[in-house]
């Protein structure tokens, strides 16, 4: 499933079987579970893994993001960390998803765009997406997370590849000079 995708949104309720999400390069996905090497090969999109996968995960993952909900702890030993690094969900982003869960959903709200750097709003963007998936997938699993999000929102691993992070950090950089010389 999404082999290839370059766009558009998918909900999937159930556990997708191998290879979920290879070469994805622009899509967003959310699963509730998914079999050896998720996310291989992938150049950029957003998936959010609810459950277990299987091994090999994010193996030549160049781009994007990935979120995994690791229960048990033994997520690492399932990632390929060759170009990859894992990332706690930061403080600041707990501060903020209670903030944003107190109010509800993200969408319409004008506090800011979620989607618009990978880098930050972890939380808020994993609560929007799951809030989503429990919606149009009509997912226990999910409304099981948003009801329980002060427990579940630490166990999430942020995937993402070293070089992407680099890269988005040039561009934010870039963008920031631009506009310091405009003013």
């Amino acid at each position: 499933m999404l082999y290839g995708a370059i766009s558009g949104e998918c909900y999937f309720r159930g556990v997708a079987g191998e290879r979920f999400a290879v070469r994805n390069s622009g899509a967003i996905a959310v699963v509730e579970g998914a079999g050896d090497h998720c996310c291989e090969y992938m150049t950029g999109g957003i998936v959010v893994v609810l459950g277990k996968t299987g091994r090999n995960f994010a193996a030549g993952m160049s781009g994007g993001i990935a979120y995994v909900l690791d229960q048990d702890g033994g997520f690492p030993t399932l990632c390929n960390l060759a170009m990859v690094e894992l990332e706690p969900l930061l403080e600041e982003e707990e501060i903020n998803a209670k903030a944003f869960h107190q109010s509800g959903d993200l969408e319409g709200h004008g506090r800011v765009d979620v989607m618009s750097d990978l880098t930050r709003y972890d939380a808020a963007r994993l609560h929007l997406l799951i809030s989503r998936h429990a919606r149009f997938a009509r997912s226990r699993r999910a409304a099981q997370i948003i009801a329980n999000w002060d427990a579940f929102l630490p166990l999430f691993r942020k995937v993402m590849p070293v070089e992407y992070r680099r890269a988005l950090t040039d561009l934010a950089k870039e963008k920031a000079a631009k506009m310091q010389a405009a003013e």
